[in-house]
């Protein structure tokens, strides 16, 4: 009970019993107005943060609705359907050098081969980290290949 008065600015020793039923009636306005903090629960900041969560989640609605934010899943499901697309075009292009080049060799259209193999494992090994990074990668340059027709 001591410590409670002390909590409240009373001296214990020379109030009254009216002086502490006043300070009583005072801290229980202030707590039920959300001006005071009871324990750990301050209701002011408990407020404040439960409109902001209910104020990014409607911003995050409204990005939904006008198409600037997508689930993961879907991304994922779009980007697996555009890199298959793209791998069959890239699977055909050696075979289809070889009809229309006649004068290009076996080594060359392994090293074509090569090449698109060497691009497609770049494709498929890009993430969220390589998104973030400001520093473009280094690569080799392709190797040259001269048609002759």
């Amino acid at each position: 009970m001591s410590q409670w008065l002390d909590r409240l600015g009373i001296d214990w020793k020379s109030a009254g019993l009216d002086e502490i039923r006043v300070a009583y009636i005072r801290e229980l306005r202030e707590q039920a107005a959300g001006r005071a903090a009871a324990g750990d629960l301050d209701l002011a900041t408990e407020r404040a943060g439960l409109a902001k969560a209910q104020r990014e989640r409607i911003e995050m609605q409204n990005a939904v609705t006008r198409r600037e934010l997508a689930p993961v899943v879907l991304i994922e499901e779009v980007l697996a359907k555009a890199g298959a697309k793209v791998a069959g075009i890239l699977d055909a292009i050696p075979g289809m050098l070889k009809r229309r080049c006649v004068a290009l060799t076996a080594d060359d259209i392994d090293m074509v081969a090569a090449e698109i193999a060497r691009a497609r494992n770049l494709a498929a090994a890009v993430s969220l980290d390589d998104l973030r990074d400001e520093a473009p990668v280094a690569e080799e340059e392709p190797a040259v290949v001269e048609v002759i027709d």
